[in-house]
């Protein structure tokens, strides 16, 4: 199971790495758009992209920084470096959808004509250049390569407005249309970038994972005829992607050997790994008669 983190983190860096890359290039090149065209809904991504290859930059160093292995000083690894880079991306992008909010408002009261052929081309280069991304992107695990993700999908589908819009706007004289979509942009941003937040805080106050349940676990192993009772279950994710359970089981005392005890705790491990995706479960058998001071599953 630790391998097969390791191999996803190593494929989340690449992946990472390529998106930074991506946006970087596409960055330059809203910005000489932007100008040439006077369009501020383009204008608005490019600043918008510089502030996500700041922040896909660090991203790519977090990313990379949480391959480490566990020392002394981390004894989990570093995956949660891989939250961090998350947590700073969101914050940059809240701060870009700020941005376009105040350039947007005084566009709309007193809009102003832009080169809707020369956003077209650009909008169609936008898509191509982020859809590729994105796709390098999709089948990505942890938080951080969804945060990313997000920010790439987010800018396919703002090209896609563009593109709508200045095709509209080369048939119809409407440039509100412009600073109107930056508003768009810029509320779907807000709206995506909480919900990434707010997941991220939840992984880092030890929430149980959305997709795991302890009365599920508990269900499963007392199914088990040697098991008694089940307490003191905590669950908990250390980056989105690595989940991790410890629990106490009380068995019969009959049952209570070393040789029974081995066997007993491989097959909840299996349980544990194969029906609730755990990678890392720590166990603790104790015998009916047993004085354990923690009674409640929490």
């Amino acid at each position: 199971m630790g391998h097969q983190h390791n191999h996803g983190q190593h494929h989340a860096t690449g992946n990472i790495k390529v998106a930074f890359f991506l946006n970087l290039f596409f960055t330059i090149v809203e910005f000489i758009g932007g100008f040439y065209t006077n369009s501020l809904a383009i204008m608005s991504d490019a600043v918008h992209d510089l502030g996500d290859s700041l922040s896909l930059g660090m991203s790519w160093y977090f990313q990379k920084l949480s391959n480490k292995k566990a020392n002394k000083y981390f004894s989990y690894g570093y995956g949660r470096f891989s939250l961090l880079g998350a947590i700073i991306n969101s914050f940059v992008l809240i701060i870009g959808a700020l941005f376009i909010i105040k350039e947007a408002i005084p566009r709309v009261l007193t809009p102003e004509d832009s080169d809707a052929k020369g956003m077209m081309w650009f909008a169609i280069l936008g898509i191509i250049v982020n859809g590729a991304a994105v796709l390098k992107l999709k089948k990505g695990t942890s938080i951080n390569e969804r945060v990313v993700s997000l920010h790439l999908l987010e800018d396919v589908l703002g090209w896609g407005a563009v593109l709508i819009a200045s095709i509209i706007m080369q048939f119809w004289e409407l440039p509100i249309l412009d600073p109107i979509l930056s508003l768009l942009i810029a509320g779907y941003i807000l709206f995506n970038v909480f919900k990434n937040i707010r997941e991220s805080f939840k992984i880092i106050l030890q929430a149980v994972p959305n997709q795991l349940s302890t009365n599920a676990i508990e269900k499963a192993l007392l199914a088990f005829d040697e098991i008694d009772a089940i307490h003191d279950c905590h669950l908990w994710t250390l980056d989105g992607a690595f989940n991790i359970a410890t629990i106490h089981i009380i068995v019969h005392e009959s049952n209570f050997s070393w040789e029974k005890t081995k066997m007993l705790k491989q097959k909840i491990r299996k349980i544990l790994q194969d029906q609730f995706k755990l990678e890392h479960i720590t166990l603790e058998l104790e015998s009916s008669i047993e004085d354990c001071t923690y009674k409640d599953c929490n």
